[in-house]
């Protein structure tokens, strides 16, 4: 609608040859979406931002117990919960520290693609101390959890990879329609008779 407004309004242009206006119609129509896409992309980014401070606020506002809901303000909590999910036998489930130590050494393993042995055997003897299993069921939970977040992680990869691609046809398309609504615009604006 913007690339069409740019080539309906803009004046004529009496002693330009014919491929020029073209050409022109096509340029407006163009600045229209590039315009557009800037205003578009300021209004996001603000509106991102003010959402981050707003959360950024609250996380500051919380306490540090687990009881409080975290999963807004740290996104792997579900996955150390799952990590440390016990029979009941064991109620000392407020370990910051510990929690905070499982978290670093699942994202470092991350980093890296495989999680070291000694890492593994040793977030299993904290997952032994915390839940009451024994050190072979342990390994398995660690294991299991690691590729259950690694899965997550190729999940959300394959996901923006489809979301970027979309994004660029959607916005080569919309270029290409501006512009071609510009000429539109353009075309009708000449043939109207003063």
């Amino acid at each position: 609608m913007g690339g069409y407004l740019a080539g309906r309004l803009r004046t004529k242009w009496v002693s330009v040859h014919t491929d020029e206006v073209y050409f022109r119609d096509t340029a407006h129509g163009l600045l229209v979406w590039a315009l557009g896409l800037v205003v578009t992309a300021a209004f996001l980014a603000s509106a991102a931002t003010s959402l981050a401070g707003g959360l950024t606020r609250r996380g500051a506002n919380t306490t540090a117990t687990v009881d409080a809901d975290t999963s807004v303000i740290e996104p792997d909590a579900y996955v150390i919960d799952t990590l440390f999910r016990s029979n009941g036998s064991i109620s000392d489930r407020n370990d910051a520290s510990a929690r905070a130590e499982s978290e670093h050494i699942l994202t470092h393993a991350m980093r890296q693609g495989s999680i070291p042995s000694a890492d593994k055997t040793y977030l299993a003897q904290m997952v032994s101390a915390r839940t009451g299993l024994n050190q072979s069921d342990a390994e398995n939970r660690v294991s299991d959890v690691f590729a259950q977040v690694q899965l997550s992680a190729e999940n959300a990869r394959r996901l923006l990879a489809h979301l970027s691609l979309w994004l660029f046809v959607a916005l080569l398309s919309g270029a290409f329609c501006a512009s071609y609504a510009g000429t539109i615009g353009g075309r009708q604006r000449d043939h109207v008779a003063v």
